[in-house]
């Protein structure tokens, strides 16, 4: 309950205060070229059910037709615009939304498509998906630079569901374990400040 209490206040809070950079933001994918705003995609959240998840959309409209759903390196599918909100990571922004929904949390494991999930261990999938999904983790702060990672592998998906996804899905598992309001507090600082260094 205080979870998602503090879920609650700190994505009305952060909404308010972002507003007008969001608007900014949805002006500049605009003129950047044809397309929505958003990206919609289907996640997996608590307990196995799937929702759409908000992003600001960083590729071009029909990037799903042109390749895979991974993004490795300096996918020539980006935009512009995308490879900076990529950067910055305020293409999640639009992911307040689902915290207001319930979809997700400020903090937990990160979403993934049902692809993916699909190769989650039995035992680990339950403890990842015991709690909602979030926008930031600590997994996600590991792999900050999980396309790049990608890029110099000679197979990126193999990578991926070999190598980089069984690493999330423990930290995810552990997560779940052991969250609490100040481990989320701190998941928060780290990301500021990781956010803040690479802008």
């Amino acid at each position: 309950m205080a979870k998602r209490l503090f879920d609650l206040l700190g994505a009305t809070l952060a909404l308010a205060l972002l507003a007008s950079p969001m608007l900014l933001v949805a002006l500049l994918i605009k003129v950047d070229g044809p397309g929505p705003v958003f990206f919609r995609q289907d996640r997996v959240g608590r307990f196995g059910r799937v929702f759409r998840i908000h992003k600001f959309r960083t590729m071009v409209a029909d990037a799903p037709q042109r390749g895979p759903a991974l993004t490795v390196g300096a996918d020539p599918r980006i935009t512009r615009s995308g490879q900076w909100l990529r950067r910055t990571r305020l293409d999640e922004l639009p992911q307040l939304i689902d915290v207001l929904l319930g979809h997700m949390s400020l903090v937990g494991p990160r979403p993934e498509v049902p692809k993916y999930v699909e190769h989650y261990p039995p035992a680990l999938r339950d403890r990842a998906l015991a709690v909602r999904p979030g926008i930031t983790d600590p997994a996600s702060l590991a792999f900050l630079d999980e396309a790049e990672l990608l890029a110099a592998a000679a197979d990126p998906e193999r990578e991926y569901i070999e190598h980089i996804l069984p690493r999330k899905l423990q930290a995810a598992a552990d997560y779940a374990a052991s969250a609490s309001l100040w481990t989320d507090l701190q998941v928060i600082a780290r990301t500021l400040r990781l956010l803040v260094a690479r802008g």
